[in-house]
């Protein structure tokens, strides 16, 4: 196998005060916190559609970064470069993970028993070069979003045919995420939405949804799939109106159906931000429904409106998600980097200087917040907030659901009046936090 990132060394942990441009800063897996090593703390994974897929293209013009790794893109002979690029490209940072769509291990035929046989022959492929390398897959999915068939959406079409083609897509993207030894599959609603409600029957469209995600999971608990599955909430794109729009959204939908026993979420930073929601807020709703799952690591713009799928870089935010991640006891998945270069980033190089700033982002997040909890002072102040539930005979009566609405009333009668609740102390609680961060 020729090496493609000849110029460019195994990356490793030099500390802070390093300059060099291909080490680590803070990433150090080997560096216990809070019990665990950093590599378990953050088991990172490659996204295989950005990182061997992605060149720069946009709707102004074409891609500008060469990712054919030497082959003619489209071919099977181009699928297995990439094999070989990524599992170069994950021995050199230390990534033990890998994150797929179908039609990002080979290129789509017309004949869906076509594409079914080149993903035996690329999943066999994958297995062989892996073999004695501790490379394994964090998830796979179906992308059931691009290919025009899903215009309408996938488990949401109006056509019987294509919600067919839906369903073998799944079935064989199971199939390679069994085979590969997966944790996770994931959902992405994709197109699973609507533009107009003057077309749409919501209540029919979301049935079929969730009947073809209960099919999803009969089959892989059949075939011995015992990890979690993943909805990836999104407000917005390619649909105007998302049906997986947000984490309280979604978990709502798997408790209608019944579906909340087996499906966790798979929480992405720019998602989030693009719900008007902050990326911790998604992890905590996920994590106190017992439901928080794995985490696409990147961020948004907020000066722009899509979803840009940047590099993490803001250290403040991975600080507060690593805090959130740490207060749930960690996740079941992973940390996939859904991120792409920018355009005008179109080395080989810029593809590493990419993955060293998001793993050490992260790390450094982790530190951050591993010396939060270990400051005290939040929780310390939050046990305080709501402390009269637990101080007082009236407040310890409703906390065990001992108490009626009659008698509550009756006690605000005696009081009359109640004192102003204290105070949320805000600014004191960002002043901690900052102190924290830069100290």
């Amino acid at each position: 196998m020729s090496e493609f990132f000849k110029n460019i060394p195994e990356i490793k942990y030099e500390g802070k005060k390093s300059n060099n441009p291909f080490a680590f800063k803070y990433y150090n897996p080997e560096l216990r916190l809070m019990g665990k090593t950093m590599e378990e703390h953050l088991p990172f994974a490659m996204a295989w559609w950005h990182n061997l897929g992605a060149n720069g293209v946009d709707m102004f013009g074409r891609g500008t970064a060469d990712k054919s790794f030497g082959q003619t893109p489209g071919t099977m002979e181009h699928a297995k470069a990439k094999v070989d690029a990524g599992i170069e490209f994950m021995k050199k940072l230390g990534i033990k993970y890998y994150c797929w769509h179908d039609v990002d291990l080979v290129p789509e035929a017309d004949d869906i028993n076509e594409t079914n046989k080149r993903l035996d022959e690329i999943s066999d492929y994958i297995l062989e070069k892996t073999k004695g390398t501790d490379i394994k897959c964090l998830w796979g999915t179906a992308n059931m979003f691009g290919n025009p068939r899903f215009m309408n959406g996938a488990g949401s079409t109006n056509s019987a045919d294509v919600y067919c083609f839906a369903a073998a897509q799944v079935k064989k993207a199971l199939d390679i995420t069994v085979k590969l030894g997966g944790r996770g599959y994931v959902f992405w609603g994709g197109r699973e939405g609507y533009e107009t409600l003057l077309n749409t029957d919501v209540k029919f469209e979301q049935e079929n949804i969730a009947n073809l995600m209960h099919m999803a999971v009969d089959y892989g608990r059949s075939i011995g799939f015992k990890g979690d599955f993943y909805i990836e909430p999104k407000p917005k794109e390619p649909m105007k109106h998302q049906y997986d729009f947000d984490a309280a959204t979604a978990i709502g939908f798997l408790r209608q159906y019944g579906l909340d026993k087996d499906f966790k979420m798979n929480i992405e930073a720019n998602h989030a931000t693009l719900a008007q929601h902050t990326f911790q807020h998604e992890l905590r709703i996920s994590a106190i429904n017992g439901m928080l799952g794995s985490i696409d690591a990147n961020q948004g713009d907020p000066l722009l409106g899509w979803d840009t799928d940047e590099f993490p870089c803001n250290v403040y935010d991975a600080t507060m998600a690593m805090y959130e991640v740490l207060k749930a006891g960690g996740v079941t998945g992973g940390f996939n980097f859904d991120s792409k270069n920018r355009r005008p980033s179109y080395t080989y190089e810029d593809m590493f200087h990419a993955y060293i700033l998001g793993m050490d982002t992260f790390a450094l997040g982790l530190i951050k917040a591993a010396e939060l909890i270990e400051d005290g002072r939040i929780d310390d102040f939050i046990k305080e907030k709501y402390s009269s539930f637990e101080k007082t005979e009236i407040g310890k009566k409703i906390r065990a659901k001992k108490t009626s609405l009659k008698e509550l009333s009756d006690h605000a009668c005696q009081m009359k009046k109640p004192d102003l609740p204290g105070s949320g102390r805000q600014e004191y609680l960002e002043e901690v936090v900052n102190n924290v961060l830069f100290r």
